[in-house]
């Protein structure tokens, strides 16, 4: 049996109002894994990402490149407890 994770990152840079949400949310969706990305009112955007630690690994590895317009400058990724609160992935508001 896989072990399910659970992640939080923190986007830093040029990363709202360039498509990231929409591209977090295709990257989650392909890896088959739940939880949210929203935006922070600091102008970082927020992803918490559950399920099997390979497909999230390789959905945070996507989200290192982001979509075209997007400028990151830095990722804090911090270890959670995967709770299964999430039945799917989607656009969470502050």
């Amino acid at each position: 049996m896989s072990s399910q994770i659970r992640k939080k990152l923190i986007i830093k840079g040029d990363v709202q109002g360039v498509g990231y949400r929409w591209f977090a949310t295709r990257s989650a969706m392909k890896h088959e894994v739940s939880g949210y990305v929203m935006n922070l009112p600091d102008g970082n955007v927020e992803v918490v990402l559950e399920g099997e630690e390979g497909m999230v690994n390789d959905c945070i590895k996507e989200l290192r490149t982001g979509p075209p317009h997007a400028s990151i400058s830095g990722i804090e990724v911090t270890d959670g407890e995967c709770t299964g609160e999430f039945l799917n992935f989607g656009v969470k508001y502050y």
